[in-house]
């Protein structure tokens, strides 16, 4: 008995071709799937041109979005976006200048996409990220240090603030966010837990990011206790912002 079809040809050799087949086709299907957000690219070179590559984009295909979220069809038409910099030279490739405040220009690390203005959810269709004050059923541990009452430092050690209240997460039982007045103007702003580090003898959060007095600038919620996905990037956006554009040197070159 043999498996041969022909003396070229055995069942071994065909299934082998059959899983080349399927392997390419998965590719094919993968990358253009892929295309579903984030194109057609846009290029300025020669004008601006819209770059599409090779698989062609996917045909759209609408989404169904949980808790009556309602629907969604990607790929879709985007509105264009509008770059608050300008280029630090007149040609191609030059590095931009954020305008205005950096921080807050929506620009390189403190850029942010245009996520949807409603709350993260649980499985249950509950805000996902919210105050203990909320999350009543939420505690800090005995053995970690309370930080409600802490004085935010910024890297300049200049006061930013008090800590007065804990952001947790629901569906991942830890701490999202510290929300803080802030000592200048004394409006309720949010830190978010991984730009502090904590000095636990002297009850203090340092952030190494901003400086004290940049925590009157801080991205506000539309909610006391709420925080949409648009607001928590601007957030996030803003701290990592700091990083090159606290001060003027940090912008510069290390050499």
């Amino acid at each position: 008995m043999t498996a041969a079809i022909t003396s070229y040809i055995d069942v071994a050799q065909l299934v082998l071709y059959v899983f080349w087949f399927f392997f390419a086709g998965l590719i094919y299907y993968l990358h253009s799937e892929n295309k579903r957000e984030g194109y057609p690219l846009e290029s300025s070179r020669g004008g601006r041109v819209k770059i599409e590559g090779f698989p062609p984009m996917p045909k759209p295909k609408t989404f169904v979005l949980p808790h009556g979220g309602g629907t969604v069809s990607v790929p879709r038409a985007e509105a264009p976006d509008v770059i608050n910099a300008t280029p630090a030279e007149p040609y191609p490739g030059t590095a931009y200048i954020p305008k205005g405040d950096p921080m807050l220009s929506a620009f390189g690390p403190s850029a942010s996409p245009d996520r949807a203005k409603h709350p993260d959810l649980t499985y249950e269709g509950q805000p996902k990220i919210v105050p203990l004050r909320v999350a009543t059923d939420f505690s800090i541990a005995e053995k970690d240090p309370d930080p409600r009452g802490m004085t935010v430092i910024g890297f300049d050690g200049e006061v930013g603030g008090t800590i007065t209240d804990v952001w947790v997460d629901r569906s991942e039982p830890q701490i999202r966010y510290l929300e803080m007045k802030v000592a200048k103007n004394g409006k309720q702003v949010l830190l978010p837990i991984n730009f502090t580090r904590f000095d636990k003898t002297n009850r203090k959060v340092k952030v190494t990011s901003i400086r004290g007095e940049h925590f009157a600038n801080v991205p506000t919620l539309s909610k006391p206790d709420q925080i949409t996905l648009y607001e928590e990037d601007k957030v996030c956006a803003y701290y990592a912002g700091g990083h090159l554009y606290a001060t003027a040197d940090r912008t510069g070159p290390l050499l």
